[in-house]
């Protein structure tokens, strides 16, 4: 069912509490990459020049629960400021008198972001509480996340989701917060909006050819998605360091590349059930070790004990090439090779260079974020993709087929 979006909702004179993602890389205080901030600014603008009164949510590293100076938010109140040309306010906490007060100061259009969310112990408690034999809160737990989500919701007149890359975790700002404020107060922002148009078309009504190109270290963290999207696509391109636990599945010498050999019977059976859909590397460039500019060896067949593979080979960026030319739609999630130490990253760029003139020529691509993102945006290719998705784990739960708690809660268009 769509979701209610923000920019449907009136927001003048109420207090909007939009869950973000800020959770960007700083330098101490210097913020290294704000794509994150930037792709949130659709939605902030809507609610402050429609007169709402903006709190801002956000979690920043993992500070699990404990208040770490490095980890606060308050630069990222700063850069905001100077993106929107208006000042944002900051509160040194989430909920309680400190928060109370920054809110209830707020005029209509003005902008306040609270501090990390995550250095508050209750936001993650019922993540962690899975690991309880019963699978349940204990009372102590669900006390601190009670007391935690009626903070928030007592700061809001309205909540608005605008964080996918959050949005597998049912945290308390997440999913508590919009359970309790209840229907008509729930909605979705323009990135969540965005995130579900493309990849929910792409999975449930790709255009056809749908190529998908799979890559990564482990064939053990996309078990579900490749399970999934076989059903789905008309092509699977793998690649990364999984690719040499399928070729080794199919009786191939990987030599010492990376290999789950516990897995070889999945992989032999994934291969069976795709029928012809799964193409592998034909051809590696490996390297006696992982280096910066060393001496490298393109080996087609059988890889020597010697040796271990780090990337694609040319064979492979053709190959692969060609079938992205001829899609209709395509969805990648994951580097061909280790890109972020030349020359091993020659085949993650010319996968970009390939899905940016598929775009070109009309065809939908959508980028699945973590790796595969910052591959494209290394390339200087950001502008030249369908959509690049906010969540490296969200994306890829999502392409697996999981049901979001945290979506479903919001309110229906």
């Amino acid at each position: 069912m769509p979701k209610k979006g923000i920019s449907e909702t009136g927001v003048n004179e109420l207090r909007v509490l939009m869950r973000v993602d800020f959770n960007v890389p700083l330098d101490g205080q210097r913020i290294t990459d704000d794509r994150r901030i930037v792709q949130s600014l659709e939605s902030i603008r809507s609610v402050i020049e429609r007169g709402g009164k903006l709190i801002l949510a956000s979690h920043l590293g993992r500070p699990d629960g404990r208040v770490r100076p490095e980890l606060s938010l308050r630069p990222i109140a700063e850069h905001l400021s100077g993106l929107l040309g208006r000042p944002v306010a900051f509160a040194d906490a989430c909920t309680g008198p400190i928060a109370e007060r920054a809110v209830g100061a707020l005029k209509s259009g003005e902008v306040l972001l609270l501090e990390n969310l995550r250095f508050f112990p209750a936001e993650t408690l019922i993540d962690k509480a899975k690991k309880n034999p019963d699978g349940k809160p204990s009372a102590e737990q669900q006390a601190e996340i009670d007391a935690f989500a009626d903070g928030l919701c007592a700061l809001a007149d309205l909540y608005c989701n605008n964080a996918f890359g959050t949005c597998h975790r049912n945290h308390v700002s997440m999913f508590e917060v919009p359970r309790r404020l209840g229907p008509g107060r729930r909605v979705c922002g323009h990135l969540v909006l965005k995130e579900l148009q493309f990849l929910g078309e792409a999975v449930s009504n790709p255009g056809r050819p749908f190529v998908a190109i799979l890559g990564g270290a482990k064939v053990s963290d996309k078990i579900g998605v490749l399970d999934n999207l076989l059903a789905k696509v008309d092509r699977l391109l793998i690649g990364g360091a999984m690719a040499y636990t399928f070729l080794a599945s199919q009786g191939r010498a990987v030599g010492g590349s990376l290999c789950e050999g516990e897995l070889l019977d999945l992989a032999a059976n994934l291969v069976r059930k795709a029928d012809g859909k799964i193409c592998l590397p034909a051809d590696s460039v490996c390297a006696t070790a992982l280096e910066p500019g060393i001496a490298t060896s393109t080996v087609t067949g059988d890889i020597d004990n010697s040796l271990k593979g780090f990337d694609v080979g040319s064979k492979t960026i053709g190959a692969f090439s060609d079938v992205i030319a001829g899609a209709a739609t395509i969805i990648w999630n994951g580097p061909m090779g280790v890109f972020e130490v030349p020359p091993f990253d020659a085949g993650t760029l010319a996968v970009a260079r390939a899905l940016a003139k598929a775009t070109q020529r009309g065809a939908t691509t959508i980028i699945g974020g973590g790796d595969s993102a910052a591959a494209v945006h290394a390339a200087g290719l950001e502008n030249s993709m369908t959509h690049i998705s906010t969540g490296g784990g969200a994306s890829l739960e999502f392409l697996e087929g999981k049901v979001f708690d945290t979506i479903d809660i919001l309110d229906d268009a």
